[in-house]
C-alpha cells in the first residue's frame, strides 16, 4: 500500500490539526450530539475494534489501548458506548477471546462483544447437518460445534485414517504399507477456519478431498467440476505480531491452496462464502451485536453511526468502507437488495452465500436489517500499516504502483482503501470519535 501513503500522511496531518483545534470543545459540551442534558448521555454510535495491531501485538498490550479503554468504561466498569471486537483470528472460541481481552485490557468483556472470523458460520444452516472437513488450529472440533456443525471431521482424523496420503515429511511416513484404518463418512463440504500448523499436510489433504469429491478411497478426478462447497474464514494475507514486520496469515494459505488447485485442474478454486473482514456479512453481524448491547443497556436512541478502527488497509479499512458503501446505497434506494450492487462493484461475488434472495432472507431471519447509516474507517499506525514506508518518487503513479494485498475475489478499488482518518494509535482514535460525536461520558 505504499502508493497511497502521500494521501494518508496528508490526511493524518489535517486530522491532528483539527483534533488540536477542537480539543477545548469536547470538555465543554455535554453528552448527546451537542445537546445539553442533565442525564447521562446516550450514544448514537458504536465502535468496532480490530485486535491484533490495534490493541495488542502478539501477547503484548499496546499501551494506548489501556488509555483508550479507561475512557470507554464508567466507574462501575460498564461501557459508555456499544463496543464490539472484530478479529479475523479463528483459532479459539468467542468466550476464550473475551476472557483474554478482559485479562489484558482490565475491563469485563463478554463473548457477545466478540466476533471471530468464523462467527458468521452460524448463519449457514444448510451446511450444519452435512459432514464437513475443518482445517485450522486450536480446538477446531469444538469451534465447529459451537457455530452449529453437527458432523465434523478434522485434518488429523483424515491423516490417521489414511496414513499414506501425508507424505511430505519423511519422518511421518508410515514404516510399512497400510490400508485405511477407519472408513470415514463421505465428506460433503470443506470449512477453513484459519492458518494451520502443518501447511503441507493441510494443503495435500484438502486438495485430496476436493479432487475426490469427499471420497478418499477413490483417485483424483481433475476434471470434475464443480468441486465440493468450500467456506473460508479470515482472508488476511498478513498480520502483525511482536516481530518488526507482518507475519503470514490465512490469506497466504488460501493463495497457496488456490494456486495449487488451479495448477492441477486448470480452473479456479471457487468459494461458497468468504467470511471475516472485509466481508460485508461480518460487518452486518457486528452491527447486530452493537444493537443488542444498546437494547440491553436500554439506550433508546438508534445507533446510526459505526466507527471501525483497524491497522490493515486491505481488511479493516476496505471492509469498513465497503460496508459504508452498502449502507449508503441502501439508504438512498430504501432497498436491502442494494448489497448485490455493492458486491458487483467490488468484485466480491463470493463474499456472501447464494444469490440476492438467499442473502436477504438470511439477514432478515438471523440479524434483522441494519439501522446504521454510516460506517467510518479509522486507521492506526501501531500494526500492519507503516506510515514511514518508502514512497514512490512519482506521486502521480502512486495508485498504479499499489500492490493489492486483498483476496483474489475482491477487486481492488482505490476508494475502498482510503481511511476516513489516520491517527497514531487507538487512544487518539477514541478521542477523535468522541470529538466528532460531541460525546462526553459522565
Amino acid at each position: 500500500m505504499r502508493g497511497l501513503l502521500p494521501f494518508f500522511r496528508g490526511l493524518h496531518t489535517v486530522t491532528n490539526r483539527q483534533a488540536k483545534r477542537k480539543a477545548g470543545i469536547v470538555g465543554s459540551r455535554c453528552g448527546l450530539c451537542g445537546t445539553q442534558s442533565v442525564n447521562k448521555p446516550q450514544p448514537r454510535f458504536g465502535l468496532l475494534f480490530d485486535i491484533d495491531g490495534v490493541l495488542v501485538r502478539g501477547r503484548m498490550l499496546i499501551p494506548a489501548a489501556k488509555v483508550a479503554f479507561e475512557k470507554l468504561v464508567d466507574s462501575q466498569g460498564r461501557f459508555v458506548v456499544p463496543v464490539v471486537f472484530v478479529t479475523n483470528a479463528g483459532n479459539c472460541l468467542r468466550q476464550t477471546k473475551a476472557d483474554q481481552l478482559s485479562h489484558i485490557l482490565g475491563v469485563p468483556i463478554t463473548h457477545d462483544q466478540v466476533i471471530m472470523s468464523h462467527s458468521p458460520l452460524r448463519m449457514f444452516k444448510k451446511f450444519h447437518d452435512k459432514c464437513v472437513l475443518v482445517s485450522g488450529q486450536g480446538p477446531v472440533l469444538e469451534i465447529a460445534d459451537n457455530v452449529g456443525f453437527k458432523n465434523v471431521i478434522s485434518i488429523d482424523m483424515v491423516r490417521e485414517s489414511y496414513p499414506l496420503l501425508d507424505m511430505v515429511d519423511h519422518n511421518r511416513r508410515p514404516k510399512l504399507p497400510s490400508s485405511p484404518v477407519v472408513n470415514l463418512p463421505k465428506i460433503e463440504a470443506v470449512v477453513l477456519f484459519g492458518e494451520p500448523v502443518r501447511w503441507e499436510t493441510n494443503l495435500q489433504l484438502i486438495i485430496d478431498v476436493l479432487l475426490t469429491r469427499g471420497n478418499l478411497n477413490t483417485p483424483h478426478q481433475t476434471h470434475a467440476v464443480p468441486h465440493l462447497p468450500l467456506l473460508a474464514c479470515n482472508m488476511d494475507l498478513m498480520w502483525m505480531a511482536e516481530a518488526n514486520s507482518p507475519r503470514f496469515g490465512h490469506g497466504t494459505f488460501l493463495v497457496c491452496l488456490e494456486n495449487i488447485y488451479k495448477k492441477i485442474t486448470g480452473v479456479d478454486l471457487k468459494y461458497e462464502a468468504l467470511m471475516g473482514k472485509p466481508s460485508e456479512l461480518t460487518y452486518h453481524f457486528a452491527e447486530s451485536l452493537i444493537r443488542s448491547q444498546a437494547m440491553q443497556r436500554q439506550w433508546e436512541l438508534p445507533i446510526t453511526s459505526l466507527y471501525a478502527i483497524g491497522d490493515n488497509l486491505m481488511t479493516d479499512i476496505y471492509g469498513a468502507n465497503m460496508y459504508n458503501r452498502f449502507l449508503e446505497e441502501r439508504a438512498a434506494r430504501k432497498n436491502p437488495k442494494a448489497v448485490a450492487k455493492v458486491a458487483a462493484a467490488t468484485g466480491s461475488s463470493a463474499a456472501m452465500p447464494g444469490g440476492e434472495e438467499e442473502i436477504d432472507s438470511m439477514w432478515e431471519s438471523e440479524l434483522a436489517l441494519p439501522s446504521a447509516t454510516s460506517c467510518k474507517s479509522i486507521l492506526v499506525c501501531t500494526g500492519v500499516y507503516n506510515p514511514n514506508a518508502e514512497v514512490p518518487s512519482d506521486a502521480s503513479r502512486c495508485i498504479k504502483e499499489t500492490v493489492f494485498h486483498g483476496h483474489r475475489d475482491f477487486r481492488f478499488d482505490p476508494a475502498l482503501v482510503e481511511p476516513g482518518h489516520i491517527v497514531k494509535d487507538v487512544a487518539e482514535a477514541v478521542d477523535l470519535i468522541f470529538q466528532q460525536e460531541k460525546f462526553v461520558p459522565q
